[in-house]
């Protein structure tokens, strides 16, 4: 009897075994398979040197990385994560100072109190600066700042706030404007509930008026570029405008900083009437040529707006 017993034993077990490897390889190539689940540089991408900085990386938005996909869902509208999260540009030709297109219109923006350019009709350039962490150079970039009286958006995450306080109170007092970036810099794509979507602005907004006394500017942008409407529609609820950006390069890269020649012919040779201008605050390049590419833009003819300007 204890010898058939340990025979049904045996059998179930490996019976178990069968369908439990089953199920492992059904999840494994089931993921594989999915649409739009390749590894995406974007996401994968960090500074190293900080756990706190993990995945801190942008779209230089040079393109369109894919195109737009609006899906529907329990009568809602949004843009389909997997083939659409990212904001993206297409520019013309380099040296025409024509306006770049984006992954949505202005007029599509529009509805969602949403940016990502001025009008083309004047020759001003919006200056914003994504904030993650202080690695010595937003001091070289408030100075090139000051010097020709050109006023800024910096948009900070909970690291920065409360990693470099002072240089927050600075922005502050040398009338910077400073927008919110997220606490926690993450993926916001994936965040559907807005309960975790307001945490995320709420944290940064709370933390900034604990350090400067005053209220947050309602500026958002959202980490990496990475948006759908539904989050687009919670920011606007939430008081806040959604600013992109349409000028931009690979500066976020520490490990493989531009060169000057290199970060002169994307921001001289892209620049636009109207371009919202995106930069990193932890780029070494930028700290060092800002004050020389402002008076190269200022020689083009150009002037610089801020975002009450181009959103008023």
């Amino acid at each position: 009897m204890e010898k058939k017993q340990g025979k049904i034993n045996i059998a179930k077990l490996m019976k178990t075994a069968f369908w439990a490897a089953i199920l492992v390889l059904v999840l494994f190539f089931g993921k594989r398979l999915l649409p739009g689940d390749e590894a995406d540089p974007e996401k994968d991408g960090g500074v190293s040197g900080n756990e706190n900085t993990v995945g801190y990386r942008e779209n230089d938005g040079d393109e369109i990385q894919r195109s737009a996909t609006v899906v529907s869902h329990g009568g809602e509208q949004y843009v389909e994560a997997a083939s659409s999260g990212s904001w993206g540009l297409g520019f013309g030709a380099d040296g025409s100072e024509t306006q770049p297109t984006g992954s949505l219109s202005k007029e599509e923006l529009a509805e969602y109190d949403a940016w990502y350019l001025g009008a083309d009709t004047e020759k001003v350039l919006y200056l914003t600066f994504d904030c993650g962490y202080e690695n010595g150079n937003t001091e070289k970039i408030l100075d090139a700042l000051h010097k020709h009286n050109a006023k800024a958006t910096f948009f900070v995450v909970g690291h920065f706030l409360e990693s470099a306080p002072d240089l927050v109170k600075r922005m502050k007092e040398e009338g910077h404007m400073v927008g919110n970036h997220t606490w926690h810099h993450p993926d916001m794509d994936t965040i559907a509930e807005e309960a975790k979507f307001r945490e995320e602005l709420d944290l940064v907004a709370a933390k900034y008026k604990e350090i400067t006394g005053e209220e947050l500017n309602h500026f958002y942008r959202p980490p990496q570029g990475k948006y759908n409407l539904n989050n687009l529609a919670m920011a606007k609820k939430l008081g806040y405008q959604t600013i992109f950006w349409s000028l931009a390069y690979v500066d976020w890269n520490v490990d493989a900083q531009p060169t000057k020649e290199e970060a002169f012919s994307k921001l001289t040779g892209r620049v636009h009437p109207g371009a919202v201008v995106l930069l990193h605050n932890t780029s070494k390049t930028n700290g060092e040529i800002l004050d020389e590419l402002l008076t190269k833009w200022e020689e083009m003819g150009y002037h610089f707006g801020t975002l009450e300007d181009l959103t008023s």
